[in-house]
């Protein structure tokens, strides 16, 4: 057969089966949901209605669920309530609820395994104890889901979206709540995480590891147990993030541990414990961000190397800086410090004098953090205020030598 020939039969029966795709409905009293998924072709849709409760549902071929309103999965705590194990399925605006709570299985109210391109979207996950997991999928899209966990008792909480070695991902507008983790990534490769809400979470808003060209773009993570947690990976990218009101002992808004190659722009961290702690990492770029009335706007420990700082704004914070050592190899230039208190003679909109944002009673509090009991006396305002003048304790390369005498425009 010549080759057109050959390309006009593959294109005449790609079309015969596309509109042989049938549409099945299922609602309570008239089927089973299992039983309808079998009997189902490849590419076929199944609309669905009322309340199915017949434990866990498998999906081992490509098919499209939709719920209709008020449509429930219920698992009635027997294990998964969806098991998808096929490329190409869509599951879509279903409410799902009723996993089993286990602590040797990671039972979930969507559970995806080894497939490509699933596609969940539009989806309410309802006190499940994991919400939506993806093991070894490729091409995954969970868009636009609501997952809600339940607070009453920690050890029924797991995370909200869980994600373990996958590619090409892209996890966009959803919001989590009141799980253990909002959103987990372990080794998730080029993926892109955007406009999703993360809050009240027991631990965090969102945590990675070994996670490697992403992208996270305008989310929100706020009133989260410790913030952001984001380690051992590289080449990541955060831009346009809020961070905010993640409070405690150990919170921060964004803490990086052992990150290379990374661009933190246009975030804004406000009213955390620390905005944004940096340890052990190197070439991380953090530029025209937003540093609001944290207890400690930034914790830059001294085994960070090559780390940039620009154009950032630091308002309002109890601590615009902390490090724990007097080894500085990174580089501070044309930030905002709304302390700074020196002048710019010509005008060139940069103080004339270097500011260092890092004051005796800082580095006091980093040795003895129960000296922070005396943070508002007079005293400890005229040793800082002796440090800008004599540096004593603060690093010598721990300044800004051209700071701004305004905030810089926000960044498009």
């Amino acid at each position: 057969m010549r080759l057109p020939a050959l390309l006009a039969s593959l294109i005449t029966a790609a079309w015969c089966n596309h509109a042989a795709a049938r549409t099945w409905r299922v609602a309570p009293g008239s089927g089973s949901l299992q039983q309808t998924i079998e009997r189902a072709a490849e590419r076929d849709t199944i609309l669905i209605e009322g309340v199915i409760a017949e434990g866990t549902i498998s999906i081992e071929k490509p098919l499209t669920l939709i719920g209709k309103p008020g449509a429930v999965i219920d698992g009635g705590e027997k294990g998964h309530v969806v098991l998808v194990k096929a490329d190409d399925v869509t599951i879509r605006g279903l409410t799902v609820r009723g996993t089993l709570v286990s602590n040797l299985y990671d039972y979930a109210g969507i559970h995806v395994n080894e497939v490509h391109r699933p596609a969940i979207e539009g989806n309410t996950l309802d006190r499940c104890f994991f919400a939506i997991y993806l093991s070894g999928v490729q091409g995954a899209r969970v868009i636009g889901n609501t997952v809600i966990g339940d607070d009453a008792l920690e050890e029924r909480m797991a995370n909200g979206i869980h994600l373990w070695k996958c590619k090409d991902a892209t996890i966009e507008g959803n919001r989590i709540e009141k799980h253990r983790d909002g959103i987990y990534f372990e080794f998730v490769t080029d993926s892109r995480i955007e406009r999703n809400e993360a809050r009240k979470c027991v631990r965090y808003g969102l945590h990675f590891m070994f996670s490697h060209r992403d992208a996270y773009t305008n989310n929100v993570f706020e009133e989260n147990g410790a913030g952001v947690a984001v380690m051992f990976s590289h080449h990541i990218t955060m831009t346009g993030n809020r961070f905010a009101t993640n409070r405690g002992g150990s919170a921060y808004g964004l803490l990086l541990k052992e990150i290379n190659d990374g661009e933190i722009t246009r975030n804004e961290f406000t009213d955390n414990t620390t905005g944004i702690m940096v340890d052990g990492c190197n070439r991380i770029h953090v530029e025209h961000n937003l540093f609001r009335m944290n207890g400690w706007a930034l914790r830059l420990y001294a085994n960070a190397t090559s780390c940039t700082f620009i154009g950032n704004t630091f308002s309002g914070n109890t601590f615009d800086m902390s490090t724990n050592g007097s080894l500085m190899l990174n580089r501070m230039e044309g930030n905002y410090w709304d302390r700074y208190t020196g002048y710019d003679l010509d005008r060139d909109g940069h103080g004339d004098v270097p500011h260092r944002p890092l004051g005796f009673f800082t580095m006091l509090v980093e040795r003895m953090p129960h000296a922070l009991v005396f943070s508002r006396s007079l005293f400890v305002s005229l040793l800082d205020r002796a440090e800008q003048v004599v540096p004593s304790l603060a690093p010598d390369a721990l300044k800004d030598d051209r700071p701004l005498m305004r905030p810089p425009k926000p960044q498009a």
